[in-house]
């Protein structure tokens, strides 16, 4: 099977649908193979063999500044391969009962962009009015009215409501006058819907689909659960990112979870306080249908955008410009606050590698205890079903057997003396100006001298292991101890050396609010806060600054899946698509894409210059 290189370059996956089917990329030319296009793209006049169409049908992926990569395809040779599959014989409608909820929760399908408010737009209950979807085109004006008239005698006391539908063009002009204005997404519409009167389309089809009753001028629309079977067993599904076949159930997840974060990201409207070398990704990872974010570098500028926009502003935490916080809230305009995730990436975002991870918080960075953040209300809060719970204990075993920490930095771990009858605690250092640190620390252990003093008065026979912040040993942040001080209180300095494997050779970790110590605790370590991290308070720590409002106890899973899965969001580093922790777990494996660029490499040197510098004067 041929396919245009063009499209081999959108979609590289597109082997992962037909594993069985060998495809290479061609030009264009005279040849009596098969050449594969979607459904819409015209077959070129020198073309003389079999064109194998190929749509994504009702199930489109969300557009991300005009990127569409599917997850789910249908392929015919035929000009219309969605009418193919729904032919398809699937008599077995068992699956298509359980794939149902899913459609609804994914809200799949639909033009990218469109408002999605739920039934309560249309001033109705969910299930509660008859809707007839004005397609805006004259040459439907009299099915039109005929669909009016037949809600209309047809309602029993049911709202009839008259929308456009969500596939009319923006500027065509309504055929009913009773038709609502606004363009709203099909989902909205279908809350809405106990009947639908609609013209054969991609709505219709979706409300099918999704158990609403729907009358076309044909008539009464095919039973929707046999339909649904058929999509199901013609489908061919795909994982972008891990370009490998995955059942539909899979597929439609994957691409609920993408139109969830469109939508997310078609509210922020500016980004500012971003470094020069994060704007392309940052741009990337927070696209929507509607395009990129812009870029600002002042509160002035970061303010007259969003205002422009109607949108909000995300601000990288640290990087905040003054006046910005009082200047939003006077301007009613939300502040998204940005920081990396906590699976971050193979190498120093200090050293100019970007985040695969990402937390935006509408409240607060997710460090500062001042106030409940976003995190922190979701950890109080959530509720973790058992299907959640036992995903992030696999998460947490993956984690684990593969090493993984925030970083990942190579190297070699020693190890560790034996020491018979002493506790064996690991004290990491933090950048001492970070903003987790200032914020996050409490009491008189602020800074890396002072935990490692208290920790030695509280235990004087322990064997502790120092290990400086990789920030600080790469020159880049502040916070280095001084040699003969660490010296006279820790055992053990560990430069340069890599977390996951020292934590296998510890009982305990003491810190100030080190991500460390979350990674401690996913490994079953003793873990003792000395300031007010987000992981601390919930029952799993041993805390010297407690957190009074935080009251609920939580199991280790419960933890992780809320700060590992329903938190962050994770921004593959290849596809530049939206994925999964687990997905990223795959991705660290591979050292192709930490390498950084030219600036990346600029920084090393930087950073190697400051670091026997500072190594001098101390």
């Amino acid at each position: 099977m041929l396919v245009p290189f063009g499209l081999f370059r959108r979609w590289p996956h597109l082997p992962a649908f037909w594993p069985c089917e060998p495809q290479r990329g061609a030009a264009i030319a005279m040849d009596h193979d098969c050449l594969l296009l979607p459904g819409n793209r015209p077959t070129p006049m020198a073309w003389g063999g079999d064109v194998f169409r190929v749509t994504s049908g009702p199930f489109a992926a969300p557009a991300f500044a005009g990127r569409r990569v599917p997850a789910i395809l249908f392929g015919a040779l035929a000009a219309d391969p969605l009418a193919a599959a729904l032919a398809t014989a699937a008599p077995d409608t068992a699956r298509a009962a359980g794939l149902r909820p899913l459609l609804r929760a994914a809200r799949l399908g639909g033009p990218p962009g469109l408002p999605d408010p739920g039934a309560a737009a249309l001033g109705t209950g969910s299930g509660e009015a008859v809707l007839v979807l004005d397609p805006c085109d004259p040459a439907a004006s009299e099915a039109t009215w005929a669909m009016w008239a037949t809600a209309r005698a047809e309602a029993a006391g049911r709202p009839v409501i008259a929308c456009r539908a969500p596939e009319a063009p923006a500027a065509a002009r309504p055929l009913l006058p009773a038709t609502r204005p606004e363009r709203l997404d099909p989902w909205s519409l279908i809350d809405a819907a106990a009947r639908l009167h609609a013209m054969p389309g991609p709505t219709a089809l979706l409300a099918t689909l999704a158990g609403v009753a729907v009358s076309t001028p044909a008539g009464t629309a095919p039973d929707g659960l046999a339909a649904l079977a058929a999509l199901a067993a013609a489908a061919r599904c795909a994982d972008p990112v891990r370009a490998r076949p995955i059942p539909i159930e899979e597929a439609i997840a994957l691409l609920g979870a993408w139109r969830a974060q469109e939508s997310a990201n078609r509210r922020i409207a500016v980004c500012v306080g971003m470094s020069f070398w994060k704007r392309r990704r940052m741009a990337s990872a927070l696209a929507s249908a509607a395009g990129p974010p812009a870029f600002a570098r002042t509160t002035r500028a970061a303010i007259a955008e969003a205002a422009r926009r109607d949108g909000a502003i995300a601000v990288w935490s640290s990087r905040a410009p003054p006046g910005l916080e009082p200047a939003a809230r006077a301007a009613g305009i939300p502040l998204l606050w940005v920081e990396d995730g906590f699976i971050r990436s193979a190498g120093l975002g200090a050293g100019f590698l970007p985040a695969a991870s990402l937390s935006l918080d509408s409240r607060r960075p997710y460090y500062d205890p001042a106030g409940p953040s976003d995190l922190e209300i979701l950890l109080a809060t959530a509720d973790f079903p058992p299907a959640l719970l036992a995903r992030a204990a696999a998460l947490r075993a993956a984690l684990i057997a593969r090493g993984v920490t925030k970083y990942n930095l190579g190297g070699e771990a020693p190890v560790l003396p034996a020491t018979p009858g002493r506790r064996r605690i690991l004290v990491p250092g933090q950048v001492e100006d970070d903003l987790s640190v200032l914020r996050g620390g409490a009491g008189a252990v602020r800074g890396n001298l002072a935990l490692l003093q208290a920790v030695r008065a509280e235990d004087v026979n322990a064997f502790i292991a120092f290990k400086p912040h990789p920030d600080v040993e790469a020159g880049y942040r502040r916070g280095a101890v001084q040699r003969d001080q660490a010296a006279a209180l820790a055992d053990l300095i560990l430069d340069h050396t890599p977390m996951a494997p020292l934590l296998t050779q510890v009982d305990e970790v003491h810190t100030l609010t080190s991500l460390t110590g979350f990674e401690a605790l996913l490994r079953g370590l003793r873990v003792t806060c000395w300031g007010q991290p987000f992981y601390a308070g919930w029952g799993l720590t041993e805390d010297r600054a407690p957190i009074p409002r935080r009251k609920r106890r939580l199991t280790l899973d419960q933890l992780l899946a809320g700060a590992l899965i329903l938190y962050p969001r994770y921004h593959d580093p290849v596809t530049e698509l939206p994925t999964t922790p687990e997905a990223l777990l795959d991705r660290l494996a591979d050292p192709a894409p930490w390498r950084g660029g030219v600036i990346a490499q600029l920084r090393r040197w930087q950073g190697a210059a400051m670091a026997r510098l500072t190594k001098g004067r101390g």
